[in-house]
């Protein structure tokens, strides 16, 4: 259920007012976007590094007395429409639904939640009310994979290969990100969980089991710095999805195959992604893709709320992924076995 709740376009006391949860590099970016939009202020800041937290709020002009140490208490005290939470993975399912609590729309970085049923949770209470949550799965804003989603709307694929690299190891060995505490597993958590949620959406198809393969780096086998993982989709289509955390770059390929031809969109590093076709008599071409007008994460949020419809990641959408992600890690540590993915 949702209504819309549209925001004067003249004064700054009638603009969508954010509270940051975090002021990490999602922190900064997406709420430097906050910032930046005519219809938007950040109006306050949970960071429990104090040096940090100082620096952000004079980036974005926040007083003093909306700075905070515990987002409980900036929950609790600062006027707030909206927060963003860019906080590591483990923390997000209690943060989000205190926003929703407290009558919140929420922006969640990737992965929603770590756990089957706190993901199930979120998606159902925030399905349920009239408030807004948007998860960071950007490829959903990528002209790129919006064409490609586009190209199988009405011919899903049916054979999909997908593989990420990454020099993920070596950069965060001593970070949050390889501490399963706070990230809730490894690679595949962590953008692995980009890649997992572009098939699922860009195909539109239905994961129904998963075998995997992961090469630990703990004796726990929690934090994973390889994965490959098999998907079976409801229809009978496959996807092999490869993620690899400890090589020296990146670079990304995603194939996806149906009876007329194929779509591949490749990059390397954070570049936007060149997209090929290829009909059924391998003729390759490239279609034009205009990167230059793309909706930034805050924009797209504060249109879904203003107009009351589906931001373009949903609850759903990273329910999706928290599912399969979770089916891989229990077949990574069953030597493979195959795990159905459970969406009901």
């Amino acid at each position: 259920m949702r209504c819309s709740l549209p925001f004067s376009r003249v004064t700054d006391d009638t603009r969508l007012r954010v509270g940051l949860i975090g002021t990490g590099y999602i922190g900064t970016f997406v709420g430097g976007q906050f910032d930046r939009h005519r219809d938007a202020t950040v109006s306050a800041i949970t960071e429990i590094d104090e040096e940090r937290r100082e620096r952000t709020a004079e980036s974005f002009s926040v007083p003093e007395d909306t700075l905070y140490d515990d987002y409980r208490e900036m929950l609790d005290d600062a006027a707030l429409d909206a927060i963003l939470i860019g906080t590591p993975h483990t923390l997000h399912y209690e943060q989000v639904l205190a926003g929703l609590d407290h009558g919140l729309h929420v922006f969640c970085d990737k992965p929603l939640a770590t756990d089957l049923e706190h993901a199930t949770e979120i998606t159902e209470r925030f399905e349920d009310s009239d408030r807004t949550l948007m998860v960071g799965y950007q490829r959903h804003l990528n002209p790129s994979f919006i064409a490609a989603r586009d190209r199988f709307a009405e011919s899903p694929p049916r054979w999909i290969t997908a593989e990420i690299t990454q020099n993920w190891l070596p950069r965060f060995v001593d970070a949050w990100r390889t501490d399963p505490d706070l990230s809730g597993g490894g690679m595949l958590y962590d953008t692995g969980s980009h890649l997992l949620d572009a098939v699922l959406w860009t195909s539109g198809l239905d994961p129904v089991r998963v075998s995997s393969k992961m090469t630990f780096v703990d004796d726990a086998e929690r934090v994973d710095s390889e994965a490959t993982v098999l998907i079976e989709f409801a229809n009978g289509a496959t996807a092999n999805v490869t993620v690899s955390g400890d090589l020296p770059c990146v670079r990304e390929h995603v194939h996806l195959w149906d009876d007329d031809g194929a779509v591949s969109l490749d990059g390397r590093q954070w570049e936007p992604r060149q997209v090929t076709e290829i009909d059924d008599e391998n003729t390759e071409s490239i279609p034009y893709i205009d990167h230059d007008n793309q909706t930034t994460k805050a924009e797209a949020f504060i249109t879904a709320i203003e107009n009351g419809s589906e931001p373009p990641a949903t609850a759903r959408d990273a329910l999706a992924v928290t599912a399969v992600t979770e089916a891989a890690y229990e077949s990574a540590r069953a030597d493979g076995d195959w795990v159905d993915v459970d969406l009901d």
